[in-house]
């Protein structure tokens, strides 16, 4: 349901979205690491959208003071992007019931008794997924809403696009469903509305504004750059980035080399983590669990954080590697938060109330 005004500043778009975590837009910020830090959240949050912080590159202590910083930032709810397969995920979940987190949002399905507990503390549960029985997995667990990521998304990624996807997934559960994946401006909200989505997600859209944190010679880079690329030299898994040199680099080394510098890499983020070797099998051994992985899978694992930290944060795309959706190449400027969310919604709107004018003309051709 869609309540037009005059303008989205007083009314907006109301759906089950925005009813159920407290936001004013049905506008989602996803939870990526290195790059979804108290800032960018505090400022999507102020803009009326929901912001996710990303924690899976974060200690238990760093979660806890990145919480703290958004709080002071702003009263609006926000979210924690949590890894469900991680050795301390109960520990994380204790936090967000403790700190009063509105939203606790999974990269990986979380367990029944995960969601068990953070509903019973009033969490909102939203896992992503990017296939229609996990999802029906996931709301038979109790979750009280689903992320569906379509093939278009950065990152981890999938092969199916987010427009069968998203249709597959809103008709197989009754609990709302955000639609992530080639996801940048107010028509794409308008056309997600239609499959009967609750609200849109985005990640390369919000990581390209004023208010991220990531370098500003990454993001120059980000807009020069056309052409993205699935990848699985990065960690195993399908995984969509920017295609640069190192990428290539990557996608032509042998076996060996690959192993090698995932090895480094485990080093150094076993060094920034704090985590110890014990934490660090753990880790390794869930993960095997997980996904069925050779363990030479699980230590290319280790390349993921360190190797995106470069670009984002140490600000060396030429060592770094940057997950992108595909909307990089239609993407050529960097607003606020502030101003993307309300260029979001005024598109959204006109975008609903010309649907709307349609209905009133004669489509059979009679005279």
């Amino acid at each position: 349901m869609t309540e037009r005004s005059e303008g989205t500043r007083q009314h907006g778009i109301h759906t089950a979205l925005t009813e159920l975590t407290g936001v004013r837009h049905p506008v989602v910020q996803t939870g990526m690491g290195w790059v979804a830090g108290p800032r960018l959240v505090s400022a999507v949050a102020e803009a009326g959208g929901l912001g996710v912080l990303g924690s899976a590159t974060m200690t238990v202590d760093e979660l806890a003071s990145a919480i703290g910083e958004v709080k002071d930032r702003t009263g609006a709810p926000f979210g924690v992007n949590l890894r469900a397969d991680a050795g301390d995920a109960a520990d994380r979940v204790d936090l967000l019931i403790r700190e009063g987190v509105k939203v606790a949002s999974f990269a990986l399905a979380p367990s029944q008794e995960l969601i068990g507990r953070l509903k019973d503390a009033g969490v909102v549960v939203i896992p992503s997924v990017g296939a229609r029985r996990h999802a029906e997995k996931v709301a038979g667990w109790g979750a009280d809403a689903v992320l569906v990521q379509g093939g278009e998304g950065g990152g981890h990624t999938g092969p199916v696009a987010t427009t069968l996807l998203l249709p597959q997934v809103v008709d197989a559960v009754d609990i709302p469903v955000i639609a992530a994946g080639g996801f940048f401006d107010g028509r794409g909200l308008a056309a997600a509305l239609a499959y009967g989505a609750a609200g849109v997600a985005m990640g390369t859209r919000f990581l390209l504004t004023a208010d991220s944190s990531v370098p500003d010679a990454v993001k120059r880079v980000y807009l020069d750059m056309a052409e993205t690329v699935v990848t699985r030299q990065v960690d195993g898994l399908p995984h969509r980035v920017l295609r640069t040199g190192l990428v290539d680099a990557l996608e032509t080394h042998g076996r060996i080399r690959r192993l090698a510098g995932a090895a480094r890499n485990a080093a150094r983020f076993r060094k920034l983590s704090g985590m110890s070797v014990r934490a660090l099998v753990r880790d390794g051994l869930t993960m095997r669990r997980g996904k069925d992985l050779s363990w030479s899978q699980v230590l290319m694992a280790a390349n993921t954080p360190m190797l995106l930290k470069a670009a984002m944060v140490d600000g060396r795309p030429d060592l770094g590697v940057m997950a992108s959706g595909q909307v990089v190449g239609v993407i050529g400027d960097l607003p606020s938060c502030a101003e993307l969310i309300e260029r979001i919604m005024h598109q959204a709107v006109a975008a609903i109330d010309a649907s709307h004018g349609l209905l009133g003309q004669d489509v059979t051709g009679a005279r």
